[in-house]
């Protein structure tokens, strides 16, 4: 998938390098290239995002679920001291 987009980012390029203004130039590669391109790999990897969503919420069910520690009031007190 990237080589593709690699070959057309190298296409945009040399269609912006032939036009008469840096402007035009400018908006050639952004208009052809850049913008269309980042909404091909969007869509592109929608599939990849949403099987790393499935695999993230299938291994935070698997984890063992931690159980809360009762509060008391012996955390917080000092040691007692050792009877003679």
């Amino acid at each position: 998938m990237y080589i593709v987009a690699i070959a057309w980012i190298y296409v945009v390029s040399m269609m912006a390098i032939t036009e008469s203004s840096v402007i035009a130039a400018l908006m050639t590669f952004l208009l052809y290239g850049v913008f269309p391109l980042t909404i091909v790999l969007y869509l592109m990897g929608t599939p990849q995002r949403k099987r790393n969503r499935q695999q993230a919420a299938k291994s935070a069910s698997l984890l063992p679920q931690q159980k809360a520690l009762p509060v008391t009031s012996e955390v917080n007190q000092p040691p007692a001291s050792p009877e003679k």
